[in-house]
Parts: structure tokens; sequence; C-alpha cells
């Protein structure tokens, strides 16, 4: 298996689609815990790894040859869809102050929001399918990035209006 190779194709360094996927899914796996346990919420950690995810993404889609108008709508009708969930599911994570600084921490209602995340988008996705909708058009690295973007927003208003500052940024 070929985890990391240049491909002249995109003049770069490609990362096999499975590889990127266990990294993806193990870095989210540690966030999920580390929120479960309760964590200081500072911007970076709140704000850096969606913006990543969905450069990742806005990046792969760039890449992918042959999309069309339709593809582009059915993928900003899911940009919105996964930034309205993640706003939703955000809206569940408890935000409190711990030592004179922001924190958060996921509940139950946290982890029942993220399954229905996950059951409308899949639904959504194969709703694609069913249209003919580019299986390319729709990188996961994006789906997953705009729904923690939405998180994001909604754990930072919660944050704001407690009017307690944000953790500091750990060294």
């Amino acid at each position: 298996m070929i985890i990391w190779h240049s491909d002249a194709k995109y003049g770069g360094a490609v990362v096999n689609g499975w590889v990127l996927a266990a990294i993806i899914t193990l870095a989210l796996v540690i966030v999920v815990v580390k929120r479960l346990i309760g964590e200081p919420l500072n911007r970076r950690d709140l704000w850096v790894p969606p913006t990543v995810l969905t450069a990742i993404g806005l990046y792969t889609l760039s890449k992918t040859n042959g999309l069309h108008a339709d593809d582009y709508a059915w993928l900003v009708g899911g940009a919105a869809l996964g930034l309205t969930l993640g706003f939703l599911r955000g809206s569940f994570v408890v935000v409190y102050e711990k030592r004179g600084f922001l924190w958060q921490r996921y509940r139950g209602r946290t982890f029942a929001a993220i399954a229905g995340t996950l059951a409308v988008m899949l639904g959504y996705s194969l709703l694609g399918d069913q249209f003919g909708m580019q299986p390319g058009a729709r990188p996961i690295q994006l789906s997953i990035g705009v729904s923690f973007i939405g998180e994001a927003l909604a754990v930072t208003r919660q944050g704001l209006a407690l009017r307690v500052p944000f953790a500091p940024e750990r060294r």
C-alpha cells in the first residue's frame, strides 16, 4: 500500500485515501473523547481543525475534473446542511467557566445530535447518488470540516455570551 507518493498529475504529494480517512477518524475520536471528559476551550483548538479539514476538502474538490453546475449546487446544499447541523450540535455542547477560563464538554444530547447529523448527511449523500451527483464532488474532509465550523460557531457564541476569556493556547 502506498501511503504518500508524488503525483505529477496534481503536481505534488498525495496521501492514500484510506490512510487519510484513518488519520481523520483517529483525530475525530481523540477530539470527541477529550470533549466528553471536558477540556479547556481555546480558539486555536476550536477553529484550526475544522478550517484545515475544510481547506483539504476544497483542495480535493479543486482537483476533481468534470464537475457540473448540478454537482456544485448539490455541494452548496450539503455545505449549508452540514453547517446548520453542526451549529445545532454545537448548541448542545456545555460551555462553562473553570479556573477562570472557558471549558467545553459534550453531553448526552451532543451525542444524539452527532448521530442525527451522521444519519441526515448519509441520507443526503445517498440522495445525491440517486440524482447522479459525482462522488468526487463530495470530499468527506469538506463535509466534516464545514460541520465542525458550524459547531465552532455555536460554541464560540456560547463562550462570548459568558464573558469569560478563552483558555490560553497550549505551548
